[in-house]
């Protein structure tokens, strides 16, 4: 049969399930995107900037079934999605980057887009392919799914000249994916995991006198087993920022985010004596940990799809490679059996300990509630209203910023994948197009999106997206004029801001220019009048960016921790130059 390069692109998305697709047409990809206008199953949807289609990727991919999916020019199109492509790496996020190509069969050199994108994306995706006929088409983009989504999920880049989407060839067969699957001789995917490791790791949990559970991304889909873990050993319950949603938020032994000394009082106070870590699904990396200042007992049990990641910055008693949906299960099992703990002590010390962590959680709120935020929005008291105002299954999401550790200190998240964040990449400008992927693969549930005023500024106008296509989000920004994360840092060896002052933004012109709604919250008087209101314009179809007058006095704990750890860390001699800089600047103005 003869086929256009562009229809069987067609034809392997809507095999793979891929429902929609993000990017701007152009002159080297108006032919898928002419087909894909022809899909029931895909919806190609533009944006104004490909780096937001990519962010809006890895949201889908974050919060729905469906892989996320960009269809993009080549070299422009390319470096523009690289913020969003590097975010997805870093973080073990699939996605599928599909971009045009110059003429493979040309005699001519220098055409338009003419560069090597593959060395481009390499140090940002797992791997790249060349199409170089109609026929490589179908089964290439079958094993970029495969590649996507397997071991430690990641993007993928297939390039597709244009030539190749645009004429004819011959295509022996065209098979499904469940009948490519079929036909793959490769061993299953499925990584076994070592009965001897699992069995040492029971044991050195059940002689553990203070265990506790540490979760990541990895262990996001393996949430009932995990609750299963903590309460079978009476274990307080940790987790990075990117797994913020691993653990129920509102269970007895949750802690909050980390547990060292840039972590809340519940987290550093429950995990101060542990003897037994169980880890899974991080890298222990420099968030997570609060710049590396976690005290990690020597009976650490790690688990994680990726190997490369035991041992790198903490060293494990025992480590287990494999998917935590199918360890943990194993691991509550052997659990069961093992436990010499009876129901009546195991319940006390769970009594005990939830006592304590309910105790330590309210007087850290209650700190935060009595801090005089003045004639701005004090950032607990927003947080409270949203919380009793968001359903359980409503989704969070979250930029790079001072807002991002105050949403992780204030409000718990109740459902596994319903809070998202830029983490190792850390990229500014994520959360407006990811809250507009949220709401898209999520029409039914409430999506709120927490953005800094810097992070806003840099991606706002795909505010024009969730107009144009009536998505219902709210986009709250909290206003307070800086890049407020740097600023509160310069201020300790600087004593002055640098480059971190935005300056007044009237923010209901952007709402204007978009074809938003705009409230503003000047203070803790209008939270909830201001909360109601734009949670009803929402579900009529329209995105409301939310003006949060917010104050920034109080500093996190994970803005004083990390500063801590990092001052400690300093040689003395450079230490004393920055303080006595610090100083001498407070006298001198």
């Amino acid at each position: 049969m003869k086929k256009t390069g562009a229809w069987l692109v067609r034809y392997a998305l809507e095999q793979i399930g891929v429902r929609y697709t993000f990017g701007i047409p152009g002159v080297h990809n108006t032919e898928i995107y002419d087909e894909l206008n022809n899909s029931d199953l895909i919806h190609p949807m533009l944006v104004t900037h490909e780096g937001c289609g990519a962010f809006m990727a890895d949201a889908i991919s974050r919060t729905s079934d469906s892989i996320g999916t960009v269809v993009i020019v080549p070299a422009a199109g390319v470096t523009h999605a690289a913020s969003g492509i590097g975010e997805a790496f870093l973080d073990g996020i699939p996605m599928l980057v599909i971009a045009g190509g110059v003429r493979s069969d040309s005699q001519f050199k220098y055409q338009l887009h003419d560069m090597d994108q593959h060395t481009l994306v390499k140090p940002i995706t797992k791997k790249t392919f060349k199409v170089n006929s109609q026929e490589e088409v179908v089964e290439t983009l079958y094993e970029a799914y495969q590649t996507a989504v397997s071991g430690e999920p990641g993007p993928v880049f297939i390039e597709i000249p244009v030539n190749i989407q645009l004429y004819t060839g011959t295509v022996e067969n065209l098979p499904s994916y469940l009948d490519y699957c079929k036909k793959q001789t490769t061993k299953n995917t499925t990584l076994p995991f070592s009965d001897d490791s699992l069995d040492e790791a029971v044991e050195l949990l059940s002689k553990a006198k203070s265990p506790g559970l540490f979760l990541g991304w990895g262990a996001v889909d393996a949430a009932d087993s995990s609750v299963a873990i903590a309460e079978l050993l009476g274990a307080p319950v940790a987790t990075t920022l990117q797994g913020l949603s691993s653990f129920p938020g509102n269970h007895p032994l949750h802690c909050g985010m980390s547990f060292g000394p840039a972590a809340v009082p519940a987290a550093t106070k429950a995990f101060s004596g542990c003897d037994c870590l169980l880890a899974v699904g991080t890298r222990f990396a420099e968030i997570a940990t609060g710049s590396f200042g976690v005290t990690v007992p020597k009976n650490l049990i790690h688990i994680d799809i990726n190997p490369n990641v035991f041992h790198t910055n903490y060293p494990a008693k025992v480590n287990i490679q494999g998917d935590a949906k199918i360890i943990l299960p194993e691991l509550v099992k052997r659990l069961q059996n093992k436990l010499q703990l009876t129901k009546e002590s195991r319940e006390n010390r769970i009594q005990v300990l939830t006592a304590e962590i309910q105790k330590n959680k309210q007087n850290y709120m209650e700190e935060w509630f009595q801090h005089n935020s003045n004639d701005r929005v004090n950032p607990a008291k927003f947080f409270s209203v949203l919380r009793s105002s968001l359903p359980d299954d409503g989704f969070v999401v979250v930029d790079d910023g001072n807002h991002t550790f105050l949403t992780a200190e204030l409000m718990p998240i109740h459902k596994p994948r319903h809070m998202i964040s830029p983490t190792d990449f850390n990229c500014m400008g994520y959360a407006v197009p990811a809250t507009i992927a949220t709401k898209l693969a999520n029409p039914d549930k409430a999506v709120v999106g927490i953005i800094g005023d810097g992070a806003f500024l840099m991606t706002c106008m795909e505010l024009v997206t969730a107009s144009r296509n009536k998505i219902g989000a709210m986009f709250a920004v909290f206003n307070d004029g800086e890049l407020s994360q740097i600023s509160q840092a310069q201020q300790v060896p600087y004593n002055r801001k640098t480059c971190t002052v935005l300056g007044t933004t009237r923010f209901e012109g952007i709402a204007l220019a978009t074809g938003a709604e705009y409230l503003k919250i000047q203070t803790n008087d209008d939270i909830k009048q201001k909360l109601d209101e734009a949670w009803s314009r929402t579900k009529e179809g329209r995105p409301v960016i939310l003006d949060v007058h917010i104050d920034y006095s109080k500093k996190t704990r994970f803005t004083q921790g990390i500063v801590g750890t990092n001052l400690k860390r300093l040689p003395f001699a450079a230490k004393v130059r920055m303080i006595g800089r610090a100083l001498a600047r407070r006298v001198t103005g």
